[in-house]
């Protein structure tokens, strides 16, 4: 904070930043944080922490400047906050769950306060938050029978129709069954433990690797992969896969 306020100071570009021109960068080293942690690279995470931080000071210090707040009220509303969140530890009350609490916080209702979150992370918090109140299957028994159910659904409603040119309009029933298909996976996933942007992230990185190693074996070999069709792209992926 220190270096963030003498700079503000003593450089002309530091000088004149505001919330609003550091949104984009801040939201840029946030997805730079994740990346770095679904790498699982010591390194990076430390570099993009430190930036990360880095954009945090930026905050604190035109708060200051405005008049709004300090560094000290934040720490005091995250250290009450944290108490008020874990009251069978520090003697404020019965344990009770963190959703619970948070909607007793803001008097809202149960799917209501949840920010503009992508779409994978809003399915999952959604179906989170409703569990809070007991919305909830008992194991992955449950989860996995929804979506025998909706891939059972989406195939009748599929079967039989020909497929529509890329960039076209999508047909609505077919997208209203493949979201709730999509939408009880993601409830697998959490009733797994599993976070399915993760799991996501690690597919596309598996495909990612796989089918650059297709192209070199089929560059290897002198096949060119925009002509080569399928079933011989199929025949190399299967090699590679097998490997």
């Amino acid at each position: 904070m220190s270096i963030v306020a003498d700079l503000r100071v003593r450089c002309s570009w530091d000088r004149v930043q505001t919330r609003e021109t550091l949104r984009p960068y801040l939201v840029e080293e946030v997805h730079e944080l994740d990346h770095a942690l679904g790498e699982a690279d010591p390194a990076a995470i430390r570099e993009e922490v430190s930036d990360l931080l880095l954009h945090l000071a930026w905050q604190l210090v035109l708060a200051q400047e405005l008049g709004e707040f300090t560094p000290d009220d934040v720490a005091g509303d995250l250290e009450h906050k944290m108490r008020r969140r874990h009251p069978h530890l520090f003697d404020l009350g019965p344990r009770e769950g963190w959703e619970t609490l948070k909607q007793k916080e803001n008097g809202r209702g149960v799917l209501e306060g949840l920010p503009p979150l992508p779409t994978l992370l809003m399915a999952y918090r959604l179906q989170e938050r409703a569990a809070s109140v007991g919305f909830d299957w008992p194991d992955a028994t449950g989860p996995l029978a929804k979506v025998r159910e909706e891939l059972n659904e989406l195939e009748s409603e599929a079967a039989g129709r020909t497929v529509e040119p890329i960039g076209g309009p999508p047909d609505p029933r077919l997208e209203e069954e493949l979201g709730d298909l999509l939408f009880s996976v993601v409830n697998l996933s959490r009733k797994l433990a599993v976070a399915p942007d993760n799991a996501l992230q690690r597919a596309n990185r598996k495909f990612r690797e796989r089918f650059g190693a297709v192209e070199r074996r089929a560059a290897e070999r002198g096949i060119d992969v925009h002509r080569a069709g399928l079933e011989v792209l199929n025949e190399l992926w299967n090699e590679i896969k097998h490997i």
